[in-house]
């Protein structure tokens, strides 16, 4: 429901001046100033993001291992494999969109938003892990749904309010879960460079100096953040589906994102505070090997979450056909309907 009218707004004639009284558009040499200064402190704040999380990428890329990859080509290959599932999924959910299709030069800004925003997940997760440590039992799972997940889903949704969600290519609630997919796609990319490059530095460590060795803890590595990065997908899906929702309805905007942040968080949470509990029952109960009893948790949780987004997507799919249908019945009905009165009613001449 919408907001009443502004009192004076009500009661002024329609063609009464009511600039500055009760509304307010640009007029004035002022006023063009001040939508000026607005406009570049917009413009100043969203650089200063973006070249933040440019430093903070090339610190890690300087002291946090990623260099590695650069040394080591098949290493960068195997990344690339990591995150193969997650640009699938991604893709189904561009491909699934039953609206207009979205521009791959804005699906691809969104991907790079989404990789660089992630670092300063990066640091934040850092800096506040230690206050969890010492909170016996719980303290890894609050440390998961407090800090983890929601400033993880956090930077992704960012990542598509930023640049994406002002476009006029955003037409759309679904295209919010596009756009999110893709933030996700982003974040899963640089994660998994993270885990792989200090899954390298531990094997070089840990080595005797054998390259296959090597080799074969980092592929492991990689096989392992496959599986687990569409999460990321799904689960900025989501928080960017609400997004969408909240575009569309301003009115209630702030609601709707948090309830779709919620909810991104909450899976992404119980997914984190569930991948080693899961995997050690199914090794205790049912004499699984921990590789297969992880790898079954990844798959079973990823495919359960996965239905929800995907299967929306095929729900709004079926709806616009069934409208497009009804609309293209109503057309021949009205030509029908207008044969058979020309046919009855021929024309006098």
């Amino acid at each position: 429901m919408g907001k009443d009218r502004e009192p004076i707004s009500e009661a002024a004639d329609n063609d009464r001046e009511l600039y500055e009284i009760a509304n307010w558009y640009e007029r004035t040499l002022l006023d063009r100033v001040a939508v000026s200064v607005y406009n570049g402190l917009r413009f100043v704040s969203r650089a200063v993001v973006i070249l933040l999380s440019i430093l903070l990428l090339l610190t890690l890329v300087a002291l946090g291992g990623l260099g590695l990859l650069l040394d080591r080509p098949i290493v960068t290959v195997l990344v690339f494999f990591s995150v193969a599932p997650a640009f699938g999924l991604a893709a189904y959910v561009w491909y699934a969109d039953p609206t207009t299709s979205e521009p791959l030069w804005l699906l691809l800004a969104t991907f790079l938003l989404g990789l660089l925003f992630a670092n300063f997940a990066a640091v934040i997760n850092s800096l506040t892990q230690p206050l969890f440590v010492w909170i016996p039992i719980v303290g890894l799972s609050l440390y998961f749904y407090l800090v983890v997940a929601p400033i993880e889903e956090f930077v992704k949704l960012l990542a598509v309010r930023l640049y994406a969600f002002n476009s006029n290519s955003f037409d759309s609630v679904i295209d919010g879960a596009v756009y999110g997919a893709f933030a996700g796609l982003g974040f899963a990319t640089i994660e998994n460079a993270l885990y792989v490059s200090r899954g390298l530095q531990t094997a070089l460590q840990g080595s005797a100096g054998g390259e296959i060795p090597v080799l074969g803890i980092v592929a492991g590595t990689a096989a392992v953040r496959a599986l687990a990065g569409p999460g990321h997908v799904i689960y900025s899906a989501f928080a960017g589906y609400y997004l969408g929702l909240a575009k569309f309805n301003p009115e209630d905007a702030g609601p709707i994102i948090v309830k779709g942040l919620l909810i991104a968080a909450l899976i992404h949470g119980t997914y984190n505070s569930l991948s080693t509990v899961v995997p050690n029952a199914l090794v205790a109960g049912l004499s699984l090997p921990p590789a297969l009893a992880t790898l079954a948790f990844i798959i079973g949780y990823v495919a359960l979450f996965s239905y929800l987004p995907t299967g929306k997507l095929s729900g709004i799919r079926r709806c616009m056909r069934r409208s497009v249908l009804l609309h293209k019945r109503e057309i021949d009905n009205y030509r029908d309907r207008n044969r058979c009165g020309a046919e009855r009613f021929p024309p006098v001449l």
